[in-house]
């Protein structure tokens, strides 16, 4: 196989993540933020957020493990935004798991974006 081939398949596989926990992050902004919120589109947000889903998904179907992690990564934070817009008694203790998942997002984000780069200038 031509490295060239394989370069450029890692670095669309780690672009579609980025862009993938850039959309799962701002999700989470919106449920923390009213002017956030009012500021982007949710149609606007969703239909970016299924589709990199959905692109994800596909180039993750090769493993199954991976295609899991994530798959499970955006129901959980579909969960918690949804938990975090009905209010209720929980509230605090979902505000701080919504929190946490947002510094790991944030963290993965940042990783792969770092080997992004990496990969282009291959």
């Amino acid at each position: 196989m031509n490295s060239h081939l394989v370069v450029h398949n890692h670095i669309d596989i780690t672009q579609t993540l980025v862009r993938l926990y850039i959309f799962l992050a701002q999700s989470l902004d919106r449920a923390l933020n009213d002017e956030v919120r009012q500021t982007y589109p949710e149609h606007e947000l969703q239909s970016h957020l299924a589709s990199a889903r959905s692109e994800a998904m596909a180039m993750l179907s090769v493993n199954r493990v991976v295609k899991e992690k994530v798959e499970e990564e955006c129901n959980r934070v579909r969960s918690l935004v949804g938990a975090c817009l009905k209010g209720g008694a929980s509230k605090t203790a979902v505000l701080e798991e919504l929190k946490l998942t947002q510094d790991v997002l944030k963290t993965k984000t940042s990783a792969l974006s770092d080997l992004l780069a990496v990969f282009r200038a291959a």
